[in-house]
């Protein structure tokens, strides 16, 4: 299953990049996010709790980045074991560019999953996989700037 998006940042490209790279805003920032563990510089290690559908898992997991160009770009691969309810991998292409005075992060993720979570649908999973990402970046963008999305009327 294939995901991608674009985020405006209001900030420089430096502070966005650094953010990515801050375990404490990570952890803020992931949605169910009961503890996350930095490795090394390149490599975290987590816990999340979720419900998608029915299924409602603790998923451990690891997170390594790569292909890293500082400021710019790199590449997230990461994999997760819920147990009884499944596994999910994959990897996330992740582009930062400055417009003005806001950074545009562009990402392009594909993601495969098992066990139980593959069961419940293509169509479950990617709304799903759309809601978080979607909650991640309301997330992220709060702990960066301090600001608050104002909901849609």
């Amino acid at each position: 299953m294939e995901l991608e998006g674009s985020q405006n940042l209001v900030a420089t490209p430096d502070a966005v990049w650094v953010a990515l790279f801050d375990r404490d805003i990570l952890e803020q920032a992931i949605p169910g996010c009961e503890s996350l563990t930095q490795n090394s510089e390149t490599s975290f290690s987590a816990v999340v709790k979720l419900k998608i559908g029915p299924v409602s898992a603790r998923f451990k997991g690891d997170v390594e980045l790569s292909d890293i160009v500082p400021g710019h770009s790199c590449t997230l691969s990461g994999k997760g074991s819920g147990g009884i309810a499944g596994f999910a991998k994959g990897a996330a292409r992740v582009t930062l560019t400055p417009e003005g005075g806001i950074t545009v992060l562009d990402y392009k993720a594909d993601v495969a999953v098992g066990g139980k979570l593959a069961a419940l649908g293509n169509r479950l999973i990617k709304s799903t996989a759309q809601k978080l990402t979607s909650e991640f970046f309301t997330n992220f963008k709060t702990a960066l700037t301090g600001e608050t999305e104002e909901p849609a009327a």
